[in-house]
């Protein structure tokens, strides 16, 4: 790749100064919307709905997931998107993915998904490996470099687009300290977002091919969809390869290290 090309697909310092202050940042074009639309008919096909008959969209919600055909690896191992990475997280600190995880697909309904709840979600097991509710996090962000969104849809802001609290991932740092290592359960954590609820909000809009990178304390909901069109997004994280460290000896913290040092410093929520 040139010198050009390559200096286009990184993050600026603006986008880079917007992932700290607000917890995540906007690629539009992470991945060809060819790749999306090759990924939608595999997703279709396994709904068991039909793309054209809205008589079979019967739940607010199907999860999907696993999902490691051509499409999906290719659609997470873009140029673009290992640049943002390396910006974000730090070079050789993230471990690479070759599938997408889960997607939940979520259909026009007047019916309430029963999920859209804010939380921050979990990065490793608790007591019970079995039990999602259970699994933890703590203030180093233990397993989990980032939330990432990927769009394989086009989302308006009344497809159930992710609802996202700016700047909460600061708030988060503070509730998690007292923690330490042990952190806290999805749940506990869940139960101490209230001070999160003063922050502006953004969805996670787009069109095909969009990729949100958050914050991996980034505070974020589902929302029921009040659209025409389903929307199909995934929501995988990425894995560190080395923990993060809020003290390093080489001095060159990441983006996500310095969101978390700059959260613990700040003593009041935005």
């Amino acid at each position: 790749m040139g010198d050009d090309l390559f200096s286009q697909s990184k993050l600026g310092d603006a986008q880079i100064e917007q992932f700290i202050r607000d917890g995540f940042v906007r690629i539009d074009e992470a991945f060809p919307r060819e790749l999306a639309e090759e990924g939608l008919a595999i997703l279709w096909r396994d709904t068991g709905c039909a793309p054209n008959d809205p008589t079979t969209w019967t739940r607010p919600v199907i999860r999907l997931g696993g999902y490691a055909q051509p499409p999906f690896a290719r659609a997470v191992n873009t140029p673009v998107l290992h640049t943002a990475f390396d910006q974000l997280v730090g070079k050789g600190r993230w471990a690479p993915r070759f599938s997408l995880g889960t997607f939940p697909v979520r259909f026009p309904s007047p019916e309430d998904p029963g999920d859209a709840g804010w939380h921050v979600d979990a990065s490793y097991p608790g007591e019970d490996p079995n039990d999602f509710f259970s699994y933890r996090i703590n203030v180093h962000s233990r397993e989990r470099a980032l939330l990432m969104l990927f769009l394989f849809s086009d989302v308006g802001e009344h497809d159930a687009p992710t609802r996202i609290r700016m700047g909460s991932h600061l708030d988060v740092a503070r509730i998690l300290q007292p923690a330490g290592e042990a952190g806290m359960t999805f749940m506990e954590l869940a139960g101490k977002l209230d001070v999160t609820a003063t922050r502006p909000e953004a969805l996670a809009t787009g069109r095909a091919g969009t990729v949100y990178l958050c914050h991996p304390f980034l505070v974020h909901s589902a929302q029921p969809h009040r659209g025409t069109t389903p929307r199909f997004m995934a929501q995988p994280p990425l894995h560190l390869a080395e923990p993060f460290r809020l003290e390093r000896e080489d001095h060159d913290p990441s983006p996500v290290e310095i969101a978390i040092k700059q959260g613990l410093r700040d003593p009041s929520p935005g």
